[in-house]
């Protein structure tokens, strides 16, 4: 089993979510480019589980993930990692700078997660409301959680169990796991 991630917080924590050590790309002998091309985070979870699976011959979980914002139309969206070269700061600068006068602050963060062995094909998606901070605030996590707030709290400040608790990647990962396709390929720690 491996997954297309050479993310390595998103690799931790999916591994933690899972309970099984799981190889990701960065364990590869060989660079594999995957095109995210796809209009939609399942699209390209599914796009970059098919191609991982197809070069490796190997078992494929694969995530896309991202930021949509009603006030900038869904932007970022499926280029949330992608639209702006630098740090996840840099980022979220970005996003802040977008969103200065913007009085509709309602986001989401959406997950989706493919499975892939070959044959089946399993895909799970779910998306967490919240609003966009005023400022950035830099604690823990990646990515956006430190412009991204959940009832007034930012993802950042929270603790890997509160996060775990609300977490669209938890939720499709969970689904994952008592999916019997996926399930014949694992021997789960916990």
């Amino acid at each position: 089993m491996i997954l297309a991630s050479n993310n390595l917080e998103k690799v931790k924590e999916i591994r933690e979510i899972l309970g099984i050590d799981i190889k990701s790309l960065n364990d590869l002998d060989k660079k594999i480019e995957i095109k995210e091309n796809g209009t939609t985070f399942l699209e390209n979870a599914s796009l970059k589980a098919k191609e991982v699976y197809i070069q490796t011959g190997i078992p494929c979980i694969a995530d896309d993930s991202g930021l949509e914002i009603e006030a900038l139309n869904g932007f970022p969206g499926v280029k949330t990692h992608r639209f702006l070269n630098g740090t996840d700061s840099n980022r979220n600068q970005e996003i802040l700078r977008l969103m200065k006068n913007k009085k509709n602050r309602t986001c989401y963060f959406t997950c989706a997660i493919a499975f892939f062995d070959g044959i089946n094909l399993e895909t799970y998606e779910y998306s967490l409301k919240g609003t966009i901070a005023q400022v950035e605030r830099i604690n823990n996590g990646f990515g956006f959680d430190s412009i991204f707030l959940y009832n007034n709290k930012y993802l950042s400040d929270m603790t890997t169990s509160e996060k775990n608790k609300i977490s669209p990647r938890k939720i499709a990962l969970t689904k994952l796991k008592l999916d019997k396709n996926f399930q014949k390929y694992i021997d789960f720690k916990n």
